[in-house]
């Protein structure tokens, strides 16, 4: 079906689709929870993040749990939006996929400055693969439970969710649009965590901590 000159209905146009992916991609929840919640900027604490993990540290447990639903839930409505929309294999999935993730990391928002992308890359796979995100995720409680490192634990879960993707495709469990977006998704978190991998070799990086309250 050629998607692009034929538009049934309001969402079922692949370029309007990716836009509007991309826009609930960059609702900042992180920097919203604390602007509403406790009248501060979450880019001038902690990390400077707006994600869950940065929330966690500011805010609290409850909040970054909070921010962490959020920022999941939209990659699994995107997701969810564009298999009803398209047909399984179509690259469009992927396309809506891959513009919700870059919402996130670059939010109009926010001068293009939004978070890592791990909460809601793992909404997207809850609906696009989901035994790969499993695996994913044994492979991030097990690193964080022994390291206490979220950065180290989403680089690896990362390179883990590739390695499975992989041999996924090559057993014929996962088709080329989806294989794709898996590497381009996990190689944008490996760069964006470049930085923390370097404090992690010089011993700077800061370790995960749960609490009611927050530093703030």
């Amino acid at each position: 079906m050629n998607y692009l000159n034929s538009c049934s209905s309001f969402w079922a146009c692949p370029l309007r689709m990716i836009a509007i992916a991309y826009l609930i991609g960059s609702i900042p929840f992180g920097w919203l929870m604390g602007k509403l919640f406790f009248k501060a900027d979450i880019r001038k604490s902690g990390s400077g993040n707006i994600g869950a993990t940065n929330a966690l540290r500011n805010y609290g447990t409850v909040a970054g749990l909070i921010v962490l639903a959020l920022d999941l839930g939209k990659g699994l409505a995107v997701a969810w939006l564009a298999k009803m929309i398209f047909a399984p294999g179509d690259y469009w999935i992927a396309l809506a996929a891959g513009a919700a993730f870059l919402g996130h990391i670059y939010p109009v928002w926010l001068n293009f400055k939004g978070g890592k992308g791990i909460a809601t890359a793992a909404g997207l796979f809850i609906l696009l693969n989901l035994w790969a995100l499993l695996f994913a995720l044994i492979v991030f409680l097990a690193v964080v439970i022994i390291s206490r490192y979220v950065s180290l634990g989403s680089v690896l879960a990362a390179s883990g969710l590739a390695l499975f993707s992989v041999g996924q495709h090559i057993l014929g469990a996962l088709d080329l649009p989806l294989l794709i977006l898996t590497l381009a998704l996990v190689a944008i978190v490996i760069i964006k965590h470049l930085p923390n991998l370097k404090r992690l070799k010089n011993k700077e990086e800061n370790k995960i901590s749960f609490s009611k309250k927050g530093s703030h």
